[in-house]
């Protein structure tokens, strides 16, 4: 019979799902599935709505990453009404996802992820999270909030609210940024360096003393990458073209435009899981794996073209032996873009254009049909509406960074499944470190399902002849 083992506290990813371990008949794990179990919404309950009104509807998919709907929602506007957005309001658009690049990943690193590093996988569930960091690095715990705060008051700055900032419109921008927010962005930006370069220099003693079995185990295996670059191939994350580099660094397939996406990436469907499962075309479901976010866009592109995160980036990839391959790495990538974004701001300071009040276009209905693309801090993000005459959504397709990740984040668990689980009893260590694998990629799931109400993470044992042999519910 099965049991259920209740384990608190609440898991630290975004959303809601289920993992399934099956062992074969010696007892051994077989496989491993991550099913999510919300479904599917804002893509049917847009249709009838005003394209114009889907940065603000698709912003509500989350709470976390509201910019990267609003930002890939206004861009799709843009190819609707065909218009040229203006110089200054490209420039603001990219000031506020630099912020919400530096609020997401500083939430993923500090809040979500590195309890289990500096805690102890094993340590107490009660203790391994904030509050228990808290308790054990007073400074570190505070830097880390004060950096997620600093992005959130670039995008509140903006948008006039840190979440769901009803800002960026088809066409552009409502309006720049003040002197005086320009001004707390620059007194802030020393102290938020301070902290990147401090989290830089604690995790890579972290892999080099302590971490070496993660990089192994957590999800290191070969596959494709996906990432915007920009026209000269140096980092990106909100024009560009799409790229796709294989492990050894080769590049794949160039030039590809957000346009032509369902020439080149297909959606497979599951029965076990309401997330689909992005593939890239040419090689086929599931050969066509692949990967998007931090990861991925610092193997796509050539360098950063900044000073400092291209030093982090050479290092990081000599600490790899090239192209870093493993999914513990996007802790890394996050913390190198953190600095990144910082250093794209401090550049975007020193610009007029932030504070010009020639931040929109103006335009009515010229295309019938718009596909915008843009980087969300957990990878590339594709909206594509088809409008009426009258500019009324008839059909909506969202491709969302976490989709893209589905297949490595099934085969990741499975990886670490097969090292850790040994026979039907779940430690609760064991729990951990399979979460801790789909908190690599820093997944959200809501964003992914567009979905509504509320599951624990539910993990299952099942034998080789179907029996469920035990159960972990984490509330």
């Amino acid at each position: 019979m099965a049991k259920t083992v209740v384990i608190d506290p609440i898991t630290r990813i975004e959303g809601h799902a289920k993992i399934s371990v099956y062992l074969n008949d010696a007892g051994t794990v077989e496989d491993a599935r991550f099913h999510v179990v919300e479904y599917r919404g804002f893509e049917k309950f847009c249709e009838g709505r005003p394209f114009t009104e889907m940065a603000g509807i698709t912003a509500r998919i989350c709470g976390i990453c509201p910019v990267s709907h609003l930002l890939a929602a206004a861009k799709t506007g843009d190819k609707i009404l065909a218009v040229k957005v203006p110089p200054a309001a490209e420039k603001l658009r990219r000031l506020m996802n630099l912020g919400q690049i530096t609020q997401s990943h500083a939430l993923s690193f500090f809040h979500l992820s590195s309890p289990d590093f500096l805690l102890g996988w094993d340590s107490d569930p009660a203790q391994r999270n904030v509050f228990g960091l808290i308790a054990s690095d007073p400074d570190l715990a505070r830097a880390g909030i004060r950096l997620r705060q600093f992005g959130q008051t670039v995008i509140e700055l903006l948008g006039a609210r840190k979440i769901h900032a009803a800002w960026t419109v088809p066409g552009g921008v409502r309006s720049p940024l003040s002197e005086e927010g320009r001004q707390w962005i620059l007194d802030r930006l020393p102290e938020s360096f301070e902290t990147v370069n401090l989290a830089l220099n604690l995790f890579k003693n972290l892999i080099d003393s302590q971490l070496q079995e993660e990089v192994q185990v957590f999800g290191a295996f070969p596959s494709l990458f996906m990432g915007l670059v920009s026209k000269t191939g140096n980092w990106e994350h909100y024009d560009g073209h799409l790229r796709f580099t294989d492990s050894a660094g080769n590049i794949v397939a160039d030039h590809l435009s957000e346009d032509d996406y369902a020439d080149f990436l297909g959606e497979a469907v599951e029965k076990w899981s309401y997330l689909k499962f992005p593939y890239y075309k040419p090689l086929g479901y599931p050969d066509g794996i692949y990967r998007v976010g931090p990861l991925a866009r610092l193997n796509v592109c050539h360098q950063i073209g900044t000073e400092a995160a291209d030093r982090e980036l050479q290092e990081f990839r000599d600490r790899a032996g090239g192209v870093p391959t493993s999914s513990f790495f996007y802790h890394y990538a996050r913390l190198i873009e953190i600095l990144t974004a910082l250093e794209h701001i401090q550049i975007l300071m020193d610009d007029p254009d932030i504070v010009s009040n020639r931040v929109r276009a103006t335009g009515g209905v010229n295309q019938l049909t718009g596909i915008g693309v843009s980087e969300a801090p957990r990878g590339t993000l594709f909206h594509h509406y088809q409008v009426d005459e009258n500019g009324l959504i008839r059909k909506v397709n969202l491709i969302i960074a976490t989709g893209h990740n589905n297949l490595a984040m099934n085969r990741t668990i499975t990886q670490i499944a097969k090292q850790y689980v040994r026979g039907p009893e779940i430690a609760e260590g064991m729990l951990n470190r399979v979460e801790a694998g789909i908190r690599c990629y820093d997944p959200c799931l809501s964003c992914s399902t567009h979905a509504a109400g509320q599951m624990p993470l539910h993990i299952q044992i099942v034998a080789a002849d179907g029996q469920v042999v035990n159960e972990v519910y984490r509330h």
